[in-house]
């Protein structure tokens, strides 16, 4: 009885996933496979806690135009759509490494807020460049920072 339970549940996981990258916009591109949508999440809410993170579009644009230098992740679920069309302009002119991921809820709840997030920039050590404090997330965000780079030289414009 138990076991039928537990295979329910993982059904209905697997479908709440693939709903969710169901409604992604048609500009959200280079998108994070589930494994690496897993790992930014953990290091988003590690970076979030130690207080590394800027949260929502227009803390984010400004940190990108005053040169912070970070791992930028983007939810591909927003509507409309213009009010992030910017950010991988932003993000590549100032060779940033950017990341969609399929869900703002998910991102939300990841950096440690109550309601869903558009956009968040994980700035490894903060502004103080506090890297005892980054030392908890610092291997989860260069590993997410290297899949990030790559994903970025792969797409073809």
């Amino acid at each position: 009885m138990g076991k039928d339970n537990k295979e329910k549940k993982e059904k209905k996981e697997k479908k709440v996933e693939t709903e969710v990258a169901r409604f992604a916009s048609p500009i959200a591109h280079p998108m994070a496979e589930d494994k690496l949508s897993k790992k930014i999440h953990k290091t988003v809410k590690k970076a979030s806690k130690a207080k590394h993170v800027r949260r929502g579009v227009k803390e984010v644009g400004k940190a990108l135009r005053k040169g912070e230098k970070g791992l930028v992740v983007i939810a591909g679920d927003i509507s409309p759509i213009d009010v992030i069309a910017h950010l991988p302009v932003l993000c590549e002119d100032s060779n940033v490494p950017y990341v969609f991921v399929p869900s703002k809820e998910n991102l939300g709840e990841a950096s440690a807020t109550k309601r869903p997030t558009s956009v968040t920039m994980v700035v490894l050590g903060g502004q103080k460049k506090d890297l005892k404090a980054a030392e908890d997330y610092k291997e989860l965000y260069d590993e997410c920072f290297s899949e990030a780079k790559k994903l970025d030289e792969a797409l073809v414009y």
